[in-house]
């Protein structure tokens, strides 16, 4: 590998981001469609404020959008010298739901380096903060760098895929402020607290569920338009989810879904089961496999579930998933961990 720095010394390396990312009502409604989710609360303000939202809620893996531009920086700049990254495994930990209107700053840290059978596995956090200072989710995200060497090719990836890629990932400099905060400071830590302190409203109570319950068998159809949406809408254009010689370069059977897509639509597996978006606090995958999309049929991904472990004292529960995808599972391990009603 030709690597411009040493990755495993990079652990510890931390910015903020240059500006907050406001969350827009029109942004959570583009990504609940690219993902599938059509849980009336990412769609009506009515349907929201019937959970006690104050806003449209956002799909639970939501940020890894605005996690996508805050990260621009550190893949472009430090974490240098790879072709390719492929996603291995993702944690979200929901300390408050996503709402219209939130303006909220990440920072971003390497959190981890390991070196596994001769590659390099990079974690990732994003802390989002919101306008009172508070936490609003945790995000680690774990890639695996990949060079041309370790593909056996020739051929320059790097140069292949820039003759490719979208324009425009590269705007002029994101002049806004770290602070994110444009409210009455008053007003902003009474927005924060009422989230936190919201009961759930779930389908689904504490006492209609027991360890082996099974949730409703759910299949998602994969097009490849459906690749190109969300690739759009979640700023993540690597060229292997769209364009068939790159993902045959990178070693790949043919065009795959991304793999925050596939967990986009199993996080909404689980929502549309609780009834209520914001019951999830933790959601966690581990991804095994991929889904392929070819260009003249859909993908299809079979979702089930079931409840793994109950807790009386906390009225919470947790999920684990099963994804499959042409016989194949696409989680290797998924859990959610759920509060009900």
């Amino acid at each position: 590998m030709d690597a411009t720095v040493d990755t495993t010394g990079l652990v510890g390396y931390r910015y903020r981001a240059d500006d907050y990312y406001e969350v827009g009502r029109e942004k959570i409604r583009e990504y609940a469609r690219a993902v599938q989710d059509f849980h009336p609360a990412h769609w009506s303000e009515d349907a929201a404020r019937e959970l006690d939202y104050r806003g449209l809620i956002a799909p639970t893996t939501f940020l890894s959008a605005a996690a996508m531009l805050a990260n621009r920086r550190l893949f472009d700049t430090v974490i240098t010298g790879y072709d390719v990254f492929v996603q291995t495994d993702q944690v979200f930990e929901m300390h408050a739901p996503v709402l219209t209107g939130d303006r909220l700053v990440s920072d971003v840290e390497v959190s981890s380096v390991r070196r596994i059978a001769g590659k390099d596995l990079i974690t990732i956090t994003n802390t989002f903060i919101d306008a009172a200072g508070e936490i609003v989710q945790i995000m680690h995200t774990t890639v695996v760098g990949i060079t041309r060497e370790d593909l056996a090719t020739e051929v320059d990836i790097t140069a292949a895929v820039e003759r490719v890629i979208m324009s425009g990932l590269n705007p002029p400099s994101r002049t806004g402020t770290t602070d994110p905060s444009s409210l009455d400071p008053e007003a902003a830590a009474h927005l924060s607290q009422l989230t936190r302190t919201r009961a759930p409203h779930t389908a689904p109570r504490f006492e209609d569920i027991a360890v082996g319950t099974e949730l409703p068998l759910r299949e998602a159809r994969l097009t490849r338009g459906d690749l190109v949406n969300y690739a759009g809408v979640s700023g993540d254009a690597n060229p292997i989810h769209w364009h068939d010689s790159l993902a045959a370069l990178a070693g790949l059977p043919d065009v795959i879904a991304h793999g925050m897509l596939t967990m986009g639509l199993g996080a909404g597996f689980v929502t549309g089961w609780l009834g209520d978006p914001g019951a999830i606090t933790r959601y966690s995958v581990r991804l095994s496999n991929y889904t392929i999309v070819e260009p003249t049929a859909p993908g299809a991904v079979e979702f089930t579930g079931r409840v793994k472990s109950v807790d009386p004292t906390t009225r919470s529960a947790v999920v684990v998933i099963v994804a499959k995808s042409a016989g194949r599972k696409i989680f290797g391990l998924a859990t959610a961990e759920v509060r009900l009603t």
